[in-house]
């Protein structure tokens, strides 16, 4: 059993940061970010093959918008709809050079396309009618299209 004294021992040892709670909120923060990323890389993985549909939102179906928010959604995190949408309500933006797992990209003048960044140069994409979703190499053209990043779930 502690006694006030040695309560009042180990407190005053503390760093300032960790006894106001900053620095462990700011952690905890940045660790479930990143659980969540996780979770919604996952869940992209298991959707390579479904069906580009225009307006889909799954579960077997996908537009670009649809997988980046149904990803994200079964991570526990809530996107609007569409890309422009997403863009605008995700306040985290990132540059392609700082991209980490689970970010979304986007693409094309207007923010018209967007991926999930899964890691070593590659996104997994809901990509146009008559295709299926599939994973890809970030190379020429969609570095060249590149219009901006967003990091969910902070």
């Amino acid at each position: 059993m502690l006694t006030s004294g040695t309560a009042m021992h180990a407190v005053a040892h503390t760093p300032p940061s960790m006894a106001t709670g900053t620095f462990s909120t700011a952690e905890s923060r940045k660790a479930r970010q990143k659980r969540r990323a996780a979770a919604a890389v996952a869940y992209a993985h298991k959707q390579i093959g479904d069906r580009y549909r225009y307006g889909g939102t799954g579960p077997h179906s996908w537009d670009c918008s649809g997988l980046a928010g149904g990803s994200w959604r079964k991570a526990g995190v809530k996107l609007p709809r569409t890309t422009y949408a997403i863009y605008r309500a995700v306040k985290w933006k990132v540059s392609w050079k700082s991209a980490a797992k689970g970010d979304l990209l986007f693409f094309y003048s207007g923010k018209s396309h967007v991926g999930i960044y899964v890691g070593k140069g590659y996104m997994i994409h809901a990509p146009s009618s008559g295709k299926r979703v599939k994973k890809v190499k970030l190379a020429g053209h969609y570095k060249r299209h590149f219009s901006g990043a967003v990091r969910p779930g902070y």
